[in-house]
């Protein structure tokens, strides 16, 4: 390790140890997004000392973006969003083996998932994500993921996974990612939200009428800091756990932090999850309706 390079990670030992610190330092990571919690994730694992990142993201900076995105500032909106990250990553350790990639992203797969094993997605597109994720599996890389839960949440999916459209059954299993339509991208939104309902009790810490606006499609996602930033520390967690070689109990269904009751909510039995996805599903739809 360079001098810098120990100096920089020294408070790290005792939490790990020198071994799995050097394999931080060998480890690579790709991240995908890099707005609310990709950018959070990104930062936690430069600060803990992984030597090679990739990083993506095709959007700017908003106004919006001020509540809960780490790297947006006054002076960073309507600046691209991986350009800045990469200037203050570089800030964090001028010795990052940094690759920075904008909307070509997709066209790179190939070579992002054979080369980086490890991979958070930060992205909220679905069919950018659905074929990050079929590529993953084919290049034997490991998902790390949340998601869109007013719980911060985590999930790992690993190559011998079943891919998220294919465990809570998106309409788009089969389709080409350039095919899919905001109509089913719309579907596979809301059969995710049926299982975040149906597993977490995110119902309670969210305005649900205004949650039913953002599902039909009348006002942007709803975010908020401690939910974003907390959400991309555990996704930054798993992927330093991949890489220093250390088991969690985190899985392809994931679980929530519930921090106003001080717990953690996993999922359902398959029975009752699926008794309690029918009122559900119901309920979202009066919902919608209404």
């Amino acid at each position: 390790m360079t001098d810098f390079y120990s100096e920089m990670t020294t408070r790290n030992i005792g939490f790990i140890s020198d071994a799995e610190q050097q394999r931080l330092k060998d480890g690579a990571v790709f991240v995908a997004g890099v707005g609310g919690m990709g950018g959070a994730a990104v930062q936690m694992l430069v600060r803990a000392g992984v030597g090679k990142i990739a990083i993506a993201d095709l959007d700017t900076f908003e106004v919006s973006n001020l509540n809960r995105q780490l790297f947006a500032f006054t002076d960073t909106v309507d600046r691209p969003k991986a350009e800045v990250t990469a200037e203050e990553l570089k800030r964090i350790n001028p010795e990052l083996d940094l690759k920075v990639l904008g909307a070509e992203w997709t066209d790179k797969l190939d070579e992002l998932c054979a080369e980086y094993s490890v991979i958070i997605n930060g992205c909220d597109d679905i069919p950018a994500t659905a074929q990050l994720y079929r590529k993953a599996k084919q290049h034997g890389a490991t998902v790390i993921d949340a998601y869109a839960s007013p719980l911060p949440s985590v999930i790992v999916v690993r190559p011998s996974d079943p891919r998220p459209e294919e465990r809570l059954r998106y309409p788009i299993r089969g389709t080409d990612w350039k095919a899919i339509t905001e109509e089913q991208a719309a579907d596979c939104f809301m059969k995710e939200l049926e299982w975040v309902m149906t597993h977490s009790s995110s119902h309670t810490h969210i305005d649900l009428t205004a949650a039913a606006e953002m599902a039909a499609g009348k006002r942007k996602r709803m975010s908020f800091a401690p939910m974003v930033t907390t959400a991309g520390c555990l996704m930054a967690g798993e992927a330093l756990a991949l890489l220093m070689g250390r088991k969690t109990k985190t899985d392809c269904r994931g679980w929530f932090m519930n921090t106003r009751d001080a717990r953690c909510e996993r999922p359902l039995p398959a029975p009752i999850g699926a008794l309690k996805a029918m009122v559900v599903r119901r309920y979202m739809q009066k919902l919608l309706a209404g």
